[in-house]
């Protein structure tokens, strides 16, 4: 392993959150960024088969215990706290669409939305205010955020599920199968994937 690699594992390793190539080259007094990328794949490719993996989520790099070990560090009590379906509507709506304001989300969903319910999105740390649209009244929009993308495993949004594995997995009810086909064609298609990235 190369000084740089040892050096990016160090910082990794020390940080208190996760870091992009870009921080990862200012705390290391400057070094090159697409060599910091490059140590990167290299530890990620070293850290594959062990205990611990690297990987990279919303841009940020950061170590996390091996998938297929987890359950070993799991806590017996572990406390679940389920969404209820408005905000896990909302949190859909906020992931295929953002950013996107809160008059959107209603008019997506159909239904007026709480303001406790992206209150509770962003206490969990899944959404965040991203600014205001330039449009007159300047209202707020929303997006996920980094902790999102953590929690749910994703890289980038371009990891979202399509139409077709949320049907395979059982996601979508009758009542979703329904609208989608007195909608027609305006729906996203099957193949299609998540939102492009703004």
């Amino acid at each position: 392993m190369d000084e740089l690699s040892r050096a990016v594992e160090a910082a990794l390793f020390a940080a208190e959150e996760p870091m992009t190539a870009e921080a990862l080259a200012g705390f290391l007094g400057n070094a090159a960024v697409g060599d910091v990328r490059g140590a990167l794949r290299n530890l990620a490719e070293h850290y594959d088969k062990r205990g611990i993996h690297l990987v990279e989520r919303g841009k940020r790099w950061h170590f996390e215990t091996a998938p297929d070990l987890a359950h070993l560090l799991r806590r017996e009590k572990e406390q679940v706290r389920r969404l209820s379906r408005a905000a896990t509507e909302v949190l859909a709506i906020i992931a295929y669409h953002e950013p996107v304001s809160r008059a959107e989300i209603e008019s997506i969903r159909g239904v007026q939305t709480s303001g406790g319910t992206l209150d509770v999105l962003m206490e969990a740390g899944w959404v965040k205010i991203a600014g205001r649209r330039e449009v007159p009244g300047r209202p707020t929009i929303y997006a996920t955020t980094p902790e999102f993308l953590e929690h749910f495993g994703l890289s980038s949004r371009r990891d979202l599920p399509g139409i077709a594995e949320l049907r395979a997995t059982g996601l979508l009810d009758p009542v979703d199968d329904a609208f989608e086909q007195l909608m027609g064609d305006d729906t996203v298609p099957e193949d299609e994937g998540a939102a492009e990235e703004s």
